[in-house]
């Protein structure tokens, strides 16, 4: 045998361990919802799940609000407590990025302004800098009412970030989308 030579790996090892990096290179989970919920209301004491169904009229409402088709009926929204009182929600949402799922978190006051935005799961190879801080920290205060709603887009109250254009455009709309929401039907 001649000491030079290598062994080689068989063809269908090679394919495997191929697809099994490919699938989870870029997957980076950043936050679970439950601590994503104690990040954004660290003063709260209690959590409650649900899911906020809407009807058509209420879609159509979103919809003229936010500028944006609305997609869903039913929203993830989880109320935070301190004691009996309410402090606000999370509504937990997927946007598409480029090619791939970005799962976020955006926490509301009981206005209906946003408090915090966190990005829970970034799947894409690039972009993941909207999980800066200083990103994220745009969307604080703002709201979907006509004072506030145009600063809820890029270039107009939220800034892109070069290489990121996609995910900053799908993560903006997203809030946009969920503080009308918030307007139509969590708002107090």
């Amino acid at each position: 045998m001649d000491i030079n030579m290598k062994p080689h790996l068989a063809p269908s090892a090679i394919l495997a361990s191929a697809m099994l990096v490919s699938t989870s290179a870029f997957a980076t989970q950043y936050l679970t919802p439950e601590q994503a919920q104690q990040l954004i209301f660290p003063e709260a004491n209690s959590f409650k799940s649900g899911t906020v169904q809407i009807n058509a009229e209420q879609m159509r409402q979103v919809e003229k609000i936010s500028g944006l088709p609305s997609r869903s009926v039913a929203w993830r929204v989880v109320s935070a407590f301190k004691d009996e009182k309410l402090l606000g929600y999370i509504v937990l949402d997927d946007v598409v990025g480029k090619f791939e799922l970005i799962s976020y978190a955006v926490g509301l006051l009981p206005d209906a302004s946003v408090r915090q935005v966190e990005i829970l799961t970034y799947r894409e190879s690039h972009g993941m800098e909207i999980k800066n801080a200083n990103w994220r920290r745009q969307f604080v205060g703002k709201s979907a009412n006509a004072e506030h709603a145009k600063g809820l887009s890029i270039g107009d109250g939220i800034a892109n970030i070069s290489g990121a254009t996609l995910s900053c455009t799908h993560v903006t709309d997203g809030v946009r989308r969920i503080a009308a929401l918030a307007q139509v039907v969590l708002k107090k």
